[in-house]
Formats: structure tokens, C-alpha cells, sequence
């Protein structure tokens, strides 16, 4: 992604969230409009190398923000979009900042509806020092939302949730969170291909095309217990041990999603032909499912297959019952 700049000043802007706000960049006082150029100098300065910024010459009150999931997070290699909006009154008042959702909620301070809750836009009631105040700075909240939202266990940025009593059962839960996370996660990454946001084509498509071989290969690690959900994956590392439990529901979500991944990814020149001869046994294995229904060598074969890039032993009981689900369909 060398060639995609971290920070850039564009002209042109229709699919923003809030373009069609009342406001309008040549109607910000001066003082305003100088205090946000003066944040468009820190941002091209500072910003981190997971984060892609685009601000508007001919809109100076919105912006828009780009977000790598960090490695150790359900939010791995995923891209993250807020669209950002400056008041008239700014910094006297916070931002307003819009997620591009796509209808899911992958985070208990990101809504379905683009809603953010963040202490430091106003829009949660944390600590007096957590809150917006006029020497905050657009800077701060792209940093909050990359680590203390996009973090490593998003279950528990819900108050009240982790308490010592219950310790074991809120750590399960969260597990359970985080494999419900990389699947919305995954589709978010497919809604991206599909229509990737103005200005961002560039960077949507490179980063995919440079990730799409490690994002499948976490989906087979993570499937196969060989690595904690979210966890980063070490390409060419190989272990058969199944140490960690993921729900049936998980493995079948990404029986559906990772066929879909890995075509979505080599459309866009991702190098993912090595690792087809094996992720492509999904494919292979629901379409000899689905033609031969009455044929119980050919399920067999096609379990058989599953079973071998999944990591599935046959005496857990668990994917015996993957096992028989096949066969009954």
C-alpha cells in the first residue's frame, strides 16, 4: 500500500455520511476553520501506519478515516470507516463521527445504525478528564477508536461486564463474542470489495489483495482450534492440535463465508493460488454435498475433506455431530 498516501487533501465528496449537513466549509469562522488545518498538520505528522485519513479542500467540516484491525483483536486485517463531521462551534463541542456499519453491530460502542459511544465524543458519561474538551484534538479520537474500541476483547467495553466473582463464565462469554465478531468482521471485508467508500477504492483493494492469504488462513486456524479467535496466524506454521474449543455455529459460518472470502480476494489479484488447494476442498466438498444427497460414499469423501483442513479429530464429539449434520442434509 506504498502508493496509497496516509493523510491526503481531496476534492470531491458525495457518499459521506453527512454531506448533506446544513453546514457547509466556507460558512466556518476562521478561527474554526484554522484550528481543523491546524489538526490536518498533526494528522499528515502523526498518524500510526493502520490508519488512512482523507480530508476535503471544498468541504474543510467533514473527513474520513480508515482503520486496520491490530493484530491480537477479532478485528485482524479487517478496515474500519468513519465518516467525520466538525460543528460550526468546533472544538468548543466534540465531533460527530458516523461507523459504516454495514447494518452489523461488531462492537458495543459501534451501533448498527453508525452510532458511536465514546467518552470522548460525549455520546458515553465517562470520567471528567475521558471527556471532550477544547484542547482534544480529531487526533485523540481516531486513537480511541483504534485502541480502546477495536481492542482485543470488545465483550467486556460494556460496563459491568468481567467481575471476579464470575471470572471463567465472562471469559467463555467473551470467547464466544469474539468468534461472532470475526464473522462480521469477514463480511464486513466482503461488503468492502463490493462497494468500497469514495476515495478508498486504492486502499480497500490493495490491502485485501496484500492479506486476503494470511484473513483466510486465520479463518482455518481459528476453525481448526489451533489458535484463539482473533489471535494473529504465522503463515507456513503447522500444528494438527486442536487446543482451543469454537462453537458449531462458528465452524459453519465460515464453511459459507471462507469459499466467498477467497473468491472475493482473487478477484482482486490476492495470491491465495497456493492456498486454494486446500481451502477450495470447501468449496469442492458442499458441491459434492449438495449433487449427491442419495450418494452416502461421496458425503463421506466430502466430510472427510472438512475434516481435513478444518484439523476436526474424529473422536471429538463435536465434529461428530458436524459429521452427522452433513449426512442429514
Amino acid at each position: 500500500m506504498k502508493d496509497f498516501k496516509q493523510f491526503d487533501a481531496i476534492t470531491g465528496v458525495s457518499d459521506h455520511h453527512y454531506v448533506a449537513s446544513n453546514l457547509k466549509g466556507k460558512e466556518l469562522r476562521k478561527d474554526v476553520t484554522k484550528r481543523i488545518q491546524r489538526e490536518w498538520k498533526t494528522l499528515e505528522d502523526n498518524l500510526p501506519t493502520s490508519i488512512f485519513v482523507r480530508v476535503y479542500e471544498d468541504r474543510i467540516d467533514l473527513l474520513r478515516a480508515a482503520i486496520i484491525g491490530a493484530s491480537g483483536t477479532p478485528y485482524y486485517n479487517g478496515l474500519f470507516f468513519f465518516d467525520i463531521f466538525f460543528p460550526s462551534d468546533y472544538p468548543a463541542q466534540p465531533p460527530t463521527v458516523y461507523y459504516h456499519s454495514f447494518g452489523m453491530r461488531l462492537n458495543p460502542n459501534l451501533y448498527s445504525n453508525g452510532y458511536v459511544c465514546l467518552s470522548l465524543l460525549n455520546t458515553w458519561s465517562g470520567k471528567k478528564k475521558e471527556k471532550w474538551s477544547t484542547e482534544s484534538t480529531i487526533f485523540q479520537v481516531l486513537l480511541s477508536l483504534q485502541a480502546l474500541v477495536l481492542n482485543r476483547k470488545p465483550y467486556f467495553n460494556e460496563p459491568g461486564r468481567g467481575s471476579l466473582a464470575n471470572k471463567s463464565a465472562w471469559e467463555r462469554t467473551s470467547m464466544a463474542y469474539n468468534e461472532e465478531i470475526w464473522e462480521k468482521n469477514c463480511k464486513t471485508m466482503m461488503f468492502l470489495l463490493h462497494r468500497p467508500p469514495q476515495h478508498f477504492q486504492a486502499l480497500v483493494n490493495e490491502h485485501f489483495r496484500e492479506q486476503g492469504l494470511i484473513i483466510v488462513s486465520a479463518c482455518m486456524a481459528y476453525v481448526g482450534g489451533q489458535v484463539k479467535v482473533g489471535d494473529p496466524v504465522v503463515l507456513g506454521a503447522t500444528s494438527s492440535s486442536c487446543g482451543y474449543k469454537v462453537s458449531k455455529k462458528f465452524r459453519k459460518s465460515m464453511l459459507h463465508l471462507c469459499p466467498k472470502l477467497l473468491d472475493w480476494f482473487a478477484s482482486k489479484g490476492a495470491s491465495v493460488e497456493n492456498f486454494k488447494a486446500e481451502p477450495l476442498f470447501i468449496t469442492d466438498a458442499t458441491t459434492v454435498v449438495k449433487k449427491k444427497r442419495q450418494d452416502g460414499n461421496g458425503i463421506r469423501k466430502a466430510i472427510k475433506k472438512l475434516m481435513q483442513v478444518f484439523g476436526w479429530r474424529k473422536k471429538d464429539k463435536g465434529n461428530k455431530d458436524d459429521e452427522n449434520k452433513l449426512k442429514t442434509k
